[in-house]
């Protein structure tokens, strides 16, 4: 991965069996639009409080929910840059589908001596996009066969 990513982590069932725990503890607290406040106790020291704000909340709640089912879990900042593998990796597409795409600039990117690199950002854009043009279609679909009285 590129320096401004992480590699993913994959939990051992220890760490889900953890997460697990962490995560029904979370929820009797699950308002998550609201601060939370969490204590750290260490051996020998004095326990500290921790502020945390509503979206790190939410963000903690996602890690925790994936991690308790075996899920590895990674953290890529908006403004990242990502190899065209990295990016299909996203998109769960081969890599010249992905080349295909950047030729066919529907995804921007900009080159680096010959290598290409895509913002997370734009990268987001484009999937958020095909996958409402995909909700659209099998909307549409679906409305096609109820009109037509296919049994759907």
């Amino acid at each position: 991965m590129t320096t401004s990513t992480r590699e993913p982590i994959v939990p051992t069932a220890e760490d889900a069996a953890l997460a697990k725990k962490a995560l029904h503890a979370l929820a009797l607290h699950q308002d998550q639009s609201m601060d939370l406040h969490v204590q750290i106790i260490q051996k020998r020291k004095t326990p500290e409080r921790l502020f945390l704000p509503p979206s790190a909340v939410r963000l903690l709640f996602a890690i925790l929910d994936e991690m308790s089912a075996g899920n590895a879990v990674t953290l890529i900042p908006v403004h990242a840059e990502l190899t065209t593998q990295e990016a299909a990796d996203v998109l769960n597409v081969s890599r010249p589908f992905l080349v295909n795409l950047l030729d066919e600039q529907k995804i921007p990117y900009r080159k680096v001596g010959t290598h290409r690199r895509i913002l997370f950002a734009d990268l987001m854009r484009y999937k958020h996009q095909i996958d409402a043009d995909r909700r659209a279609t099998l909307d549409q679909l679906t409305q096609d066969a109820q009109a037509l009285k296919m049994g759907y």
